[in-house]
């Protein structure tokens, strides 16, 4: 089974390419233009070129569906570091684009680090759980579905999941779900309230396989960090994963974490609880012979 990704990714992604250092004019001329002839046409060129980085930035910064999400909601005001995630943009299906172009605008967020989300006002003051990666959105509509008096804030950057998710919770009737679009280390950081999440869900984020790609998982000290403070005392974090070496990791360090407490009596992994759906993907994993692990632990 391959792991759900988080805010989709692929395991076999390359490491990020270094800053491509410019030099020349703020045009972004390249030694290799300093070869370039002077005058009139060299004028021209690098105006056709600035202009072409202009329409670059904006694409990058514009939604694909009018009213939608947009594509780098956060913009360069952040800092670089290393993601869990590479964004990607993938065919959207007629009834993924009509879902996002009817309810983006009434259940939809861009995680774009400049406010507070009002929680309370957001879900009509139910309580509210965090998930993180939900690929094409089946098992969080069937959450949202099972109980209603729970508020889930589902965040994710591929497109076609985040419209398929409106339409299941649409055609469900269900009116607890809305879908963030971002990434979920600026929403923990900046954008959440201490003490305002009622649980947080990591159903088969991408395990990142290789050696060299472990810095890369989302399951790290430094993001239990961020998400102790936004869970209210008791509040349960759920990870889930079909990745033996991953889940092993993932154990170590919510056990080590002064935050965190296991709720499994002996320490180790807990039983699938009843409330998580068996998605398609865990159900191709079973028959592979994969073994699933659930983690619950408690904000302290």
């Amino acid at each position: 089974m391959s792991e759900q990704p988080l805010n989709p990714t692929t395991a076999e992604a390359p490491e990020p390419e270094a800053a491509t250092t410019v030099t020349g004019s703020a045009t972004g001329s390249t030694a290799a233009d300093a070869m370039a002839p002077a005058g009139p046409a060299a004028d021209e060129a690098a105006a056709l070129r600035a202009a072409s980085f202009e329409r670059a930035r904006r694409l990058r910064q514009e939604p694909r569906f009018p009213g939608g999400p947009a594509a780098d909601p956060a913009g360069s005001h952040h800092e670089r570091r290393i993601r869990s995630f590479q964004p990607r943009r993938s065919r959207v299906t007629t009834g993924q684009q009509d879902a996002l172009e009817r309810l983006w605008p009434k259940w939809g967020l861009d995680i774009d680090g400049k406010r507070v989300l009002d929680l309370d006002q957001l879900f009509d003051g139910l309580p509210v759980v965090l998930e993180i990666g939900f690929g094409m959105g089946e098992a969080t509509a069937q959450m949202a579905a099972d109980d209603p008096g729970t508020g889930i804030l589902a965040v994710d950057v591929h497109t076609p999941g985040q419209g398929n998710l409106l339409g299941l919770a649409d055609k469900a009737g269900s009116t607890n779900v809305r879908v963030a679009n971002g990434d979920a280390v600026i929403l923990l950081r900046e954008m959440l309230a201490p003490e305002s999440l009622d649980g947080l869900r990591v159903y088969f984020p991408d395990p990142w396989p290789k050696a060299r790609h472990h810095k890369r998982r989302l399951i790290q000290p430094e993001f239990l960090d961020l998400v102790a403070p936004v869970l209210k005392p008791g509040a349960i974090i759920h990870c889930a994963t079909d990745w033996e070496p991953y889940a092993e990791q993932m154990l170590e360090v919510l056990t080590a974490h002064p935050r965190f407490a296991n709720t499994a009596a002996d320490g180790g992994y807990a039983p699938r609880p009843a409330f998580r759906p068996l998605t398609r993907f865990e159900g191709q994993g079973l028959d592979k012979g994969h073994v699933v692990h659930d983690l619950l632990f408690a904000r302290i």
